[in-house]
């Protein structure tokens, strides 16, 4: 038996005015989830422990079955892992995302934030933006670490977890009473815009009407992880497929393999057939008994607010990825377990993460079932299946 997840981030939301008061999960064109739904078990999960605030992190960590109460030490060390950053016992990883708040005349703290992505930046364009802060701000006490787009790491030698509000949570507001009570890192910040709003790669944004990368946001600070190990916890050898560092950080924590995809990138035309071929790949070919294909898109349309946009990166994960690896799996006479499901609601309304149960559909080759549902919010819940500890779904797909 082969397990396969497939994860679409942020992807559950709410009933929409403009798609007739349908999701976007359940407003878009996705005949594979429709088709796979009808021999499978369809419910809600709930991924977000009470108390925790609503995170890929928290959430991933309880779909691949760890407790997020037990293993959680902050979002930024799990990235860390992944980029290779070595953590002394002491230090504190924080997220150092590079975002666009408004360029006009006014003082940093009375400026509001516009772009948490600053464009999807790339991240050959990040590294450059980053080098120019790293040479003004980066001393013995606090490091800068290049990660992936918009999504970097500093390492705050000795420091403290501190807290910190992640910019998609206040977009389109006034930051002033976001920034850290912290001084050095609140002052951090305010430099960061000196230095990078009229960089001459910011301005070559501009005129190409992309959003200025002009300030750094520190966030997610947090010690360094320890997990468990995957395949000591559930005896399956497991790969993780992702373009996000902290997917990729989780599998290094938990000792799973990361598959690298080229053109994986986390944006709405990310390598959706080269994650899934690479799937299919890992568990026939390449040893593995799990593989984890996360895809960022919907989240990102989501903090974007973009219905259009949302509606379009679920009907890609059908059709591109969901369809050519049941497909595949199906065409290969091997039995598998296939799990769809997202690991937190990005609501258009807010554009933030909630903290909703989520629907999960759960299709066994070997066992398939006869039902007439379609896969969607409203009759994940009329079906009846819940599960209020969302970090013990896998064990009996595992089972």
């Amino acid at each position: 038996m082969k397990y396969i997840i497939v994860l679409g981030d942020g992807m559950a939301d709410e009933p929409l005015e403009q798609l007739g008061g349908k999701t976007p999960l359940a407003y878009a064109k996705t005949p594979w989830m429709d088709e796979i739904s009808k021999k499978s078990e369809i419910g809600l999960a709930k991924t977000i422990p009470d108390g925790m605030k609503p995170g890929s992190d928290t959430a991933n960590l309880a779909v691949l079955g760890y407790n997020p109460k037990q293993y959680y030490t902050g979002r930024s060390p799990l990235e860390a892992l992944s980029i290779g950053v070595d953590m002394e016992e002491k230090d504190i990883a924080i997220r150092c995302n590079l975002v666009t708040v408004s360029d006009d005349s006014l003082p940093y703290e009375e400026k509001t934030i516009v772009d948490h992505s600053s464009s999807e930046i790339s991240t050959e364009d990040a590294a450059v933006l980053l080098d120019a802060v790293r040479d003004v701000l980066e001393d013995d006490v606090y490091r800068f670490y290049l990660g992936t787009s918009y999504r970097h790491c500093t390492i705050w030698k000795e420091g403290d977890v501190v807290e910190l509000t992640p910019p998609h949570d206040i977009l389109g507001k006034v930051i002033g009473e976001y920034l850290p009570d912290d001084e050095i890192l609140r002052e951090k910040m305010k430099r960061s815009y000196d230095i990078l709003n009229h960089h001459p790669l910011n301005e070559e944004r501009a005129r190409k009407g992309l959003n200025k990368a002009n300030s750094i946001w520190f966030w997610g600070a947090g010690t360094k992880p320890a997990l468990d190990s995957f395949e000591g916890k559930f005896g399956k050898k497991g790969a993780m497929i992702s373009a996000v560092d902290l997917l990729k950080g989780i599998a290094v924590g938990a000792a799973m393999t990361n598959i690298e995809v080229e053109g994986a990138d986390g944006t709405l035309e990310t390598n959706y057939e080269g994650k899934a071929s690479a799937a299919v790949k890992a568990v026939m070919e390449n040893g593995s008994d799990f593989v984890y294909i996360h895809v960022e898109a919907p989240d990102e349309m989501g903090h974007q607010g973009s219905v259009e946009r949302k509606v379009k990166a679920i009907e890609y994960l059908d059709g591109r990825v969901i369809g050519p690896v049941y497909e595949q799996m199906k065409k290969s006479g091997e039995d598998f377990r296939l799990l769809v499901m997202p690991d937190h609601p990005t609501p258009i309304r807010t554009r933030t993460h909630s903290s909703d149960p989520v629907p999960y559909m759960r299709y066994d080759s070997a066992a398939e079932q006869d039902h007439e549902w379609d896969y969607n919010e409203k009759e994940a819940k009329e079906s009846g299946h819940y599960l209020d500890e969302g970090y013990t779904l896998i064990r009996e797909f595992l089972k």
